[in-house]
């Protein structure tokens, strides 16, 4: 069994092995092993399909739109302040990812909080780049789709193989990832300016290594997916799916708003 460096999958039920051709349903007939924290699907409870999770995800990433759309346009407008929205949606991100997280049991109502919350939080901080960088949240969401796009290509014909050791090359990075943006964080506490997170050669090049690492991401992502669907997991476990592929959604569409912002500045 494989792990993810997305703590979302990190308590989803996942057994058997991954697929590297893409999603892949259950065979028909094909006796289903009993996976890791679910009991196999009852007669009312039917096994997670390819389109629960297309549909979960679509719904999820829609609201996200929805509300921060709208909310981009105001602050750009100059009708709302973007901080209020911003701490309160980052606030309540927090909160509820990690809820969704613990709670082994799927919440279609949780993971679509969390997806409002992440819709405040973005919209805010796109308003306040739109503001700044006039044009560069359709760059950012054009970079973000065409990244995820490649990914799920890349993962559904094999070119790149989810074996245990790139699975744990993905997770020490993201972790590494982590914790340079823990040491960013402090530093700044103290006043002193790394040049991790400001314009510069710098800057530039650790959002092209946060970009390429949240890219593979997708590819762990993708693959938990996969094996749950194999080991025919219920299907309401689409809705944690759906949730940990919108935290890696809003990790890369972070990181390309930074990197655009930094190769438009003077």
């Amino acid at each position: 069994m494989r792990s993810t460096s997305n703590p979302a999958f990190r308590n989803l039920p996942v057994g058997g092995s991954g697929g590297y051709a893409g999603f892949q349903t259950q065979a028909q007939g094909t006796p289903v092993e009993p996976g890791y924290g679910y009991a196999p699907p009852t007669t009312g409870d039917r096994p997670m399909t390819v389109d629960d999770v297309v549909t979960k995800t679509a719904v999820t990433l829609g609201t996200t739109i929805v509300v921060g759309v709208p909310l981009t346009l105001a602050v750009k407008a100059g009708a709302i302040s973007p901080w209020p929205p911003t701490i309160i949606g980052m606030l309540a991100g927090l909160v509820l990812s990690l809820v969704i997280i613990f709670k082994r049991n799927p919440n279609p109502g949780l993971v679509l909080a969390y997806a409002v919350a992440e819709g405040l939080f973005l919209g805010g901080i796109t308003g306040v780049f739109e503001i700044w960088f006039p044009g560069i949240a359709i760059q950012a969401v054009i970079g973000t789709s065409l990244v995820f796009i490649t990914m799920l290509i890349v993962y559904r014909t094999g070119a790149i193989r989810v074996t245990p050791k790139l699975t744990r090359w993905i997770i020490g990075a993201t972790v590494g990832a982590a914790g340079l943006m823990l040491i960013h964080l402090l530093l700044a506490l103290f006043g002193v300016n790394s040049g991790m997170r400001s314009a510069g050669t710098l800057g530039i090049v650790i959002s092209l290594l946060f970009i390429g690492i949240a890219a593979f991401n997708f590819l762990l992502d993708f693959d938990m997916a996969d094996q749950m669907i194999r080991t025919g997991a219920p299907a309401k476990f689409a809705w944690y799916v759906a949730f940990g592929l919108l935290v890696t959604l809003v990790w890369l569409y972070l990181e390309m708003l930074r990197l655009l912002s930094y190769l438009q500045s003077d």
